[in-house]
């Protein structure tokens, strides 16, 4: 349990600061252009070749690949295995550079159309041209990023975790750069200087990929051209692929389903809905995607040894881990929304309004936290198994479900119905794919695995009567009118409520609290573990 709880330590402390950085970039983001209408264009803009960092950097190709990069080095050797990964690398580049020349012509042709002196029948209006506009300077990030999350992918089926999650810092540091120095060689308007950041973002895919070439080579790894046409492992990552796209990643594509539907509601939904979701994305991908990550290289060896007991045991101890560490960002982003938001994002052109508009979207999404870090998981393990239809056919289920949602209540909420939409369709997803695990492994014990959630609900509600209590007398005694007032409404009851809840739950014996504890005090003892976890056996 521990060690590859340790290595998904290593893998969440990359991927913690690249949220951090994440947060950085979203502030620049939100003092530059608040939540008004250009926000919104950027930002529904963006989620179109952004989806495909989501579906592939955090999901369907390295929960496709993993396995088939396994088999072949236990049946073949490294050599093969290497010989598989370069192939699907060259794959996943021609197609996403097709989708990307496909998307192209098809914005172009939507502009030209619209703004068209014969065309008396299609007219768009001027902020959803520039939508388009700033989604065709992005698409070639699309084949950028997927690149990235091939090498990612060959990185983490040798047991590289740390160095690999730290490529998104590049991200993170190209955007930020396009935000504080390059935007004012764009003009002086905010709906010319925002295609600054549209530069940004495919300089970001280019620092991505090259971010993990030398660990690559330092594998053994050779880059040359190589037919993916001829590699029977490249369909069969695919065929796997294809199902878990939309396993992995429901909640990406209702996002981008729905945001599409609710930008006609109005012009500052979008905008708080991707702040309040940037949010969230901290104890995602520090605890969620991360621990996802390397349980996958760990289920997929299981399974193909085919220690089906083993298998059932290893998934069990990691959903605990996962339920016990998701529970206390999911109590503190509930009860300290509105401090977090006002700390991170309010300065510049994101005024109060905008502070309160992304706390109610906070609130609302909140609760899809705990079940879209379960999907995660679980949805891997059904890819461990060989299994890529089932998650599918849930997740088909559950973007319905969110868009019938999502129609219904932005119709009735606008202001919060695409985050209520969201926790609803999660939530179900969740619950549908224990359903199938336990028909696909009947031996899958639930009642052992939810044997521990009610001593970890009570040192979640400890944590959440002493966050709101110390939160409420900073701010009757204190308040929060400069930055290290501000500072101090956010962190002092964030850290009395941690303290709290593993001091709880450490006195209600619950072992992940442990587990958890061991892995500090030897990280402790070891400073340099987590620079020898990315470089050779994370």
């Amino acid at each position: 349990m521990s060690r590859w709880l340790s290595s998904s330590g290593a893998a969440g402390a990359a991927t913690l600061l690249s949220r951090i950085l994440g947060f950085v970039r979203e502030s620049a983001y939100a003092a530059f252009m608040g939540t008004g209408p250009v926000a919104d264009a950027f930002f529904l803009a963006f989620q179109i070749p952004n989806l495909f960092r989501r579906l592939l950097g955090e999901g369907a190709l390295s929960s496709a690949f993993i396995p088939v990069f396994k088999e072949t080095e236990r049946k073949e050797g490294v050599a093969a295995a290497w010989r598989v990964g370069l192939a699907c690398t060259w794959a996943v580049f021609l197609a996403c550079t097709a989708i990307c020349l496909v998307l192209l012509g098809a914005v172009s042709l939507v502009l030209w159309y619209s703004n068209s002196k014969s065309n008396v029948y299609f007219h768009i209006d001027i902020h959803t041209e520039l939508m388009f506009q700033l989604m065709r300077w992005m698409l070639p990030y699309l084949p950028l990023v997927c690149v990235a999350a091939g090498f990612i992918g060959m990185l983490n089926a040798r047991n590289h975790f740390f160095l690999p999650a730290l490529g998104a810092t590049m991200l993170n540091v190209a955007m930020l750069a396009s935000v504080w120095w390059l935007t004012p060689y764009f003009g002086t308007q905010l709906h010319t200087q925002i295609f600054a950041l549209a530069v940004g973002v495919v300089v970001a895919g280019v620092a991505q990929a090259a971010f993990q070439i030398p660990s690559l080579v330092s594998e053994g790894f050779q880059f040359r051209w190589l037919s993916p046409w001829k590699e029977p492992a490249v369909r069969e990552v695919a065929r796997r692929m294809g199902p878990s796209v939309i396993g992995v990643a429901a909640f990406q594509i209702n996002t981008v389903l729905c945001q599409s539907f609710a930008y006609t509601h109005g012009r500052e939904i979008i905008s708080s809905f991707n702040y309040a979701v940037r949010l969230m994305e901290l104890p995602q991908g520090v605890v969620g995607i991360s621990l996802a990550t390397v349980m996958l290289t760990e289920l997929s060896t299981l399974a193909a040894d085919k220690k089906f007991p083993e298998f059932r045991s290893t998934l069990t101890e990691g959903l605990q881990q996962l339920l016990f560490l998701t529970l206390l960002p999911l109590i503190l982003l509930l009860t300290l929304s509105e401090p977090i938001v006002r700390l991170l994002f309010e300065r510049g052109e994101f005024k109060a309004a905008s502070t309160a508009q992304v706390t109610l979207m906070m609130l609302c999404l909140s609760p899809s936290l705990m079940a879209f870090s379960l999907n995660n998981v679980l949805a891997r393990a059904f890819y461990a198994l060989g299994d890529t239809k089932t998650p599918m056919r849930i997740s088909l289920a559950a973007i319905a479900a969110n868009f019938v949602a999502a129609f219904i209540s932005v119709s009735l909420m606008p202001k919060a119905g695409l985050a209520i939409a969201n926790s609803a369709s999660s939530t179900m997803q969740c619950f549908l794919l224990f359903y199938a695990l336990k028909r696909k492994q009947p031996k899958f014990d639930l009642p052992a695995l939810f044997a521990p959630v009610l001593r970890m609900g009570a040192a979640g509600l400890v944590a959440a009567v002493t966050a709101l209590g110390s939160a409420w007398i900073w701010n009757r005694w204190v308040g929060h009118a400069t930055l290290p007032t501000k500072m101090g409404a956010t962190f002092i009851p964030m850290a009395v409520a941690t303290v709290a809840y593993f001091l709880t739950a450490t006195r209600l014996k619950i072992r992940e609290a442990s587990d958890v504890l061991t892995v500090l005090r030897r990280r402790k003892k070891t400073p340099a573990s987590i620079s020898t976890a990315g470089q050779t056996s994370d």
